[in-house]
């Protein structure tokens, strides 16, 4: 049956919605890949239920988060777990994050799956943080990570951000962490398009500069850093910086705009992944990698250069507020039995574009079962005065 969908001029086009799902995209391997590794950062499911506000403790529905956890896993992707993608510093405060970290973490253990988690400092107010304060923040976080046996990944800090003098505050946080690091962990550089708070990290607006400044604190510590996770939007800036790290230390993709080009690679080498665009992509994003793991490069950018349109119009600006289409498609997917989020981010992506993705996301057969995403998709129209 043909859905009216709302354009962005306010004008109703004429969709006729996929009527079969993909079969092959559900044949569930928990098999690692042998030639990438590859994180999905997750999101976090909400208690519709729960009587709060948004600026009030997240509440979690923890069943339904696992579980979502549990089919990322199935398909062999590792989980990066209390990220960005899971509302970190967008609704998620730090104990729920903590609670998150070690569930998530004893849930991988109990399924064999692999998971990695976010250390920040989100539990200070960024304008009023000291450096001490910095630092202790990441122990705090840091050792829950440790204690909880996942893999440490060092969040960007808005608290530090506000609080660097420049460069050497930088190194000198940085070193600090990863000389108490029980095992490497993975750095991450979210630009300010994800988090405007985090405008001229690494000491310096220029980014060249601040590259400079990210390589110097990899240098000094190359045993402790597995990889680094780049999140700027910049393909050509990543493969700069891959090009210039220490041996052995690996570069995750946080690109969700070229991710096929950079996980793919060239003679000089590739990008792992660490994406959110695989929580929504994670069963046709496993299968792009098992084709390239048998070397088809041209497979595996068959198959994901596709996926690429719905990933950017997800992520447009203002990009912090992809995970409201992550979410929403989640719940088209069956995934979850509500299109709620806490801190109420649900309302943050306007009614054309939650229309635009469920459109490519259907049109890419993202759905297990293309019928019931038809029909919540309908109930959201007739929702907004829509006689779909």
């Amino acid at each position: 049956m043909t859905l009216h969908l709302p354009g962005a001029d306010g004008t109703l086009r004429a969709y006729e919605p996929r009527t079969e799902p993909l079969p092959t995209l559900w044949a569930t391997s928990g098999s690692a890949f042998s030639s990438r590794t590859v994180f999905s950062a997750a999101h976090v499911v909400a208690d519709p239920y729960a009587d709060t506000t948004p600026d009030g403790p997240a509440a979690v529905d923890w069943d339904a988060t696992l579980a979502f956890r549990r089919h990322l896993w199935s398909h062999g992707l590792g989980v990066a777990e209390a990220m960005d993608t899971a509302q970190r510093g967008m609704g998620l405060d730090w104990p729920t994050a903590a609670e998150l970290i070690r569930r998530s973490a004893a849930e991988a253990r109990a399924t064999g799956g692999r998971i990695a988690c976010g250390v920040g400092t989100d539990q200070l107010t960024a304008t009023a943080a000291t450096l001490a304060d910095v630092r202790s923040a990441y122990e705090e976080q840091l050792a829950v990570v440790e204690e909880s046996g996942a893999q440490a990944i060092l969040m960007a800090s808005r608290a530090l951000a506000a609080t660097a003098q420049g460069p050497d505050d930088y190194l000198e946080v940085y070193g600090h962490l990863l000389r108490q690091a029980a095992e490497p962990v993975i750095l991450h550089w979210l630009g300010p398009m994800f988090d405007p708070a985090l405008e001229g990290y690494w000491g310096s607006s220029d980014l060249d500069a601040a590259t400079d400044t990210f390589l110097e604190v990899i240098a000094a510590h190359p045993d402790k850093v597995d990889g680094i996770k780049v999140s700027l939007l910049d393909a050509q800036r990543e493969i700069d910086l891959r090009r210039r790290l220490p041996r052995g230390v690996r570069c995750y993709t946080g690109d969700d705009f070229n991710y096929p080009e950079l996980i793919a690679g060239d003679e000089q080498g590739f990008s792992h992944a660490l994406l959110g665009i695989f929580d929504p992509l994670g069963p046709l994003a496993a299968e792009a990698v098992r084709v390239l793991d048998t070397g088809d490069t041209d497979g595996f950018r068959a198959l994901l250069d596709p996926t690429v349109e719905l990933s950017r119009h997800l992520f447009r600006a203002p990009t912090r507020y992809y995970k409201t289409g992550v979410v929403f498609l989640a719940w088209l997917a069956g995934h979850q039995s509500h299109f709620t989020m806490v801190g109420g981010l649900q309302s943050a992506r306007s009614l054309p574009h939650l229309a635009r993705a469920y459109e490519l996301a259907d049109g890419l057969g993202l759905f297990p079962d293309p019928k019931p995403a038809e029909e919540r998709m309908r109930n959201l129209l007739a929702l907004y005065g829509v006689n779909a």
